[in-house]
């Protein structure tokens, strides 16, 4: 559903005050130390408030939690999120800014330094990540960055500009600050190099911990969580990054603070408590996810033996039908008189073994090309395969939208290849094919953008799952490939479905052989997914844990444009609210070559329904040529998101 905004609702005003001002319908209940709802186990100070939690010790929450060490009229920060605390300073008669800590480099922590730079504050980084401080156009103008991603660490809330750097940190770096005794700890998990500060003043111990907890048992999000685990990359590591932060927050409980401040959350007046509520809810939760993971079928040993009764049996292996042929990631669906209907072709090689196929009389024609899903090991070679066979290409519309136009799309393993789909394919839409009917559904399991598809031919129902299930369970070992939980989301919904239609074969490209589940398997996943739910639900702060799952509830369309300087440029905010209700959101572009604050756009999106706001702006006309990163503030509900999601400009 498209949500247009309300244009009388368009207003100027200074970016603090679109940060911090009060939303009429917030998802959280903010109530007396940081960023969410109260569980009893913190404490919530009212939006743009400071508590002063000893003489010389502050915490300022708006956004996130920025630390305030006072020595006369001067300050130190820990982190300084959009900059909303420079009021609160003045009005309390600070003069200056002597020095900013950062715990990690992401844009919600950093984007508002420029200005106490600007009046002389010295910067102080992780050494891990002073690179994405200083240099942050080496990231924008990767292309590994950009295309065929596997990789999210360092994660894309990236600066959109160079900020000086003055001192790096590697972590047990001791010095004086004023009246106070300043510490750093190496507490890796959220980012790679994220730092925590441990701060002895006025009696009192206080670590100031970046995103390595959000409160009592919590996080602020799972997908930052997705790490290399053993042999398997990024991208195969559904909370990889999970071993290492549980070091990390062993590592803070050894500290014996008196508090826990968070950069989102609240602070935490019995860190031991918090943590081990923290340590509990994620082993339990891992647990529950290894169940089912398909991951067990490509390396049994990945999670350990199998000895846990939670886990679901392996289905056994079923024999390929006549009429089938797999290599590589690619299934030939063949009609009694050799006709074949393609399905995926990721690489030249694939295109090579048909011609072979054809050469030797297996094969007579090809006759289409279905598309699974637009991962770059199943569409690279799409392009080469259509001129070789000029056969038509068919994918679901999802499927459609994003490998027809990739520099709009940033998504884990896209491929640039441009696909014209001569045929996108609604929910359900059936035809004949040869002796077989096929059937198209939205199949949004290993990724949001994925169809399934049904052919049925002499009693045998066949469904080519792609790359959402194997033997072992369901493929979701990367949360960026955007799988929500709750009935009718993701992996649910393509659950509810197979049981529908009861398929004799199941077919995934990188398995060689036929599956199926039977009804005990079937029952097992949908109570591990209603299980997730409710343990997602504990472990993150947001009113439904998809917020926390998915990396791309908003983002921006087109991701990346070309514009000539003095044109005029537009994207869309596209925002998928999960919530039960209805939510308002605000947003304004951040323009890279403009320190005047943006016009604001609202709009109010319904439940479950995906929002679009246009946002416009003019590019200078002797601008110089380069690449841009167009960061757009947003207010959703309760929450303030400075800089939270972005757009590319080519100019």
């Amino acid at each position: 559903r498209r949500i247009m905004p309300c244009p009388k609702r368009a207003t100027k005003m200074n970016r603090r005050r679109f940060l911090v001002r009060t939303a009429s319908a917030g998802i959280l209940t903010t109530s007396t130390g940081g960023v969410g709802r109260p569980s009893g186990h913190g404490s919530l100070p009212p939006e743009g408030s400071i508590r002063k939690l000893s003489e010389h010790l502050l915490v300022h929450t708006a956004s996130i939690n920025v630390g305030i060490l006072l020595d006369g009229s001067r300050a130190l920060l820990i982190d300084c999120g959009d900059g909303e605390a420079s009021a609160a300073l003045r009005d309390r008669g600070i003069a200056s800014v002597d020095r900013i800590l950062f715990t990690h480099h992401h844009r919600d922590q950093a984007c508002g330094a420029w200005k106490f730079a600007e009046g002389g504050a010295r910067i102080s980084v992780p050494a891990g990540e002073r690179d994405w401080f200083e240099k942050p156009s080496a990231y924008w103008s990767d292309a590994k960055h950009r295309w065929h991603i596997y990789s999210f660490h360092p994660h894309h809330l990236m600066l959109t500009a160079p900020l000086r750097v003055d001192t790096a940190f590697a972590g047990q770096e001791e010095f004086t600050w004023g009246p106070a005794r300043i510490r750093t700890l190496a507490t890796p998990g959220h980012t790679d190099g994220s730092l925590s500060y441990v701060v002895d003043v006025d009696g009192v111990r206080t670590i100031f911990c970046g995103d390595a907890i959000y409160d009592h048992g919590r996080l602020w999000d799972i997908h930052s969580l997705q790490h290399r685990m053993g042999r398997w990359g990024d991208y195969h590591g559904f909370l990889g990054a999970y071993p290492e932060l549980m070091r990390s927050l062993r590592r803070l409980q050894a500290e014996r603070p008196a508090r826990l401040v968070p950069s989102h959350g609240k602070i935490m007046e019995r860190p031991a408590e918090a943590i081990d509520a923290l340590a509990s809810r994620l082993t339990v939760f891992f647990d529950t996810y290894t169940a089912i993971s398909a991951l067990r079928h490509y390396d049994k040993d990945v999670f350990g033996p199998d000895e846990s009764q939670r886990r679901m049996p392996v289905s056994l292996p079923l024999p390929v039908p006549d009429g089938l042929q797999h290599f590589g990631t690619t299934w030939v669906l063949l009609s009694r008189d050799k006709s074949a209907l393609v399905m995926d072709c990721g690489t030249p090689g694939a295109i090579g073994e048909v011609k072979k196929r054809m050469a030797r009389g297996e094969i007579r024609a090809v006759e289409g090309l279905w598309i699974t899903h637009y991962h770059d090991d199943h569409v690279d070679a799409v392009p080469a395969f259509l001129e070789e066979f000029g056969c038509p290409c068919i994918a679901d519309r999802s499927v459609a939208e994003v490998i027809a136009d990739p520099p709009a799309w940033r998504l884990p393993c896209i491929s640039p290849s441009k696909v014209a789909v001569a045929r996108p394919t609604g929910d359900g839409e059936s035809w004949q094919w040869h002796e077989y009917r096929l059937t198209a559904y939205h199949f949004p399991g290993q990724t949001k953008y994925h169809g399934g598809l049904l052919a049925e031919s002499d009693g045998r129902r066949m469904f080519f799952v792609g790359d959402s299930f194997t033997p072992a369970g369901i493929d979701d070992y990367c949360a960026q490939n955007r799988n929500p939980v709750g009935s009718g989301e993701g992996f649910a919904r393509c659950l509810a479905l197979l049981e529908k239609l009861q398929p004799t074969h199941l077919f995934n490209p990188h398995v060689q052989v036929a599956f199926t589940f039977s009804a005990g398997q079937y029952r097992t996943m949908r109570r591990n997914l209603a299980e997730r739910e409710k343990r997602l639900g504990r472990l993150l702060p947001w009113d439904h844990p998809s917020y926390g799952l998915d990396d791309y509830w908003v983002r921006c369309h087109p991701y990346e444009q070309r514009a000539p300087a003095g044109s005029e440029a537009a994207f869309e905010v596209v925002v998928t609210n999960h919530s039960k209700a209805s939510r308002e959101i605000i947003c304004r572009p951040v323009l890279p070559w403009d320190r005047n604050p943006a016009r604001e756009t609202r709009a109010n999106i319904p439940s479950k329904a995906e929002g679009r706001l246009r946002l416009a702006f003019r590019i200078p006309p002797r601008l110089a040529p380069g690449r841009y990163v167009v960061a757009v503030d947003i207010r959703y509900g309760s929450w303030r998101l400075p800089q939270f999601a972005e757009a590319v400009v080519e100019v």
